[in-house]
């Protein structure tokens, strides 16, 4: 039997194989797209359930204290970053509730009584460190401000790294 010679199939093995290097630079961009919109979906989706807890919490506090129009109802936390990296904003959504399971106690006391539970919320969470996916960050108070019941917080995230808190 004769084999034919290979120079006859050149262009076959050339346009294969350009057909196989375009499916598999398709198939990376189609993935890198996919895993894209995920993220953003995920992302959304976090966002979305922390909302729900913290609109769960309020509705939950405005029912309970609708008559007394002195006390706390809800309480919203603002972040503030000191790092010159950004943190991811998943992270800072973490945090903000991490710090809001610490506050809950707050809510349903008197307005006119803020500044012994600040003194003490400050003691409580000064430089608390709180650890996200693996990840140390330290989260200070810096304002607290009351109006209509609503308990404002704006609080600072730094990033702690493992050689300053070695020493």
């Amino acid at each position: 039997m004769r084999v034919p010679p290979a120079h006859r199939f050149r262009p076959f093995y050339q346009v294969a194989s350009i057909f196989v290097l375009g499916m598999v630079v398709g198939s990376i961009v189609y993935n890198s797209v996919y895993h894209a919109a995920y993220n953003k979906l995920w992302e959304t989706n976090q966002d979305q359930q922390i909302k729900i807890t913290q609109y769960e919490e309020d509705i939950d506090s405005l029912k309970k204290y609708n008559k007394q129009s002195t006390v706390i109802k809800e309480i919203k936390i603002r972040s503030e970053q000191n790092d010159r990296v950004p943190l991811d904003p998943v992270i800072i959504k973490e945090l903000v509730r991490l710090v809001g399971d610490d506050l809950a106690a707050l809510r349903g006391r008197n307005v006119f009584d803020i500044d012994a539970d600040s003194k003490l919320t400050r003691s409580l969470l000064s430089d608390k460190i709180y650890t996200v996916r693996e990840k140390d960050y330290k989260v200070q108070i810096k304002t607290m401000l009351v109006m209509e019941g609503v308990l404002q917080i704006w609080v600072s995230v730094v990033h702690v790294d493992a050689k300053s808190t070695g020493s």
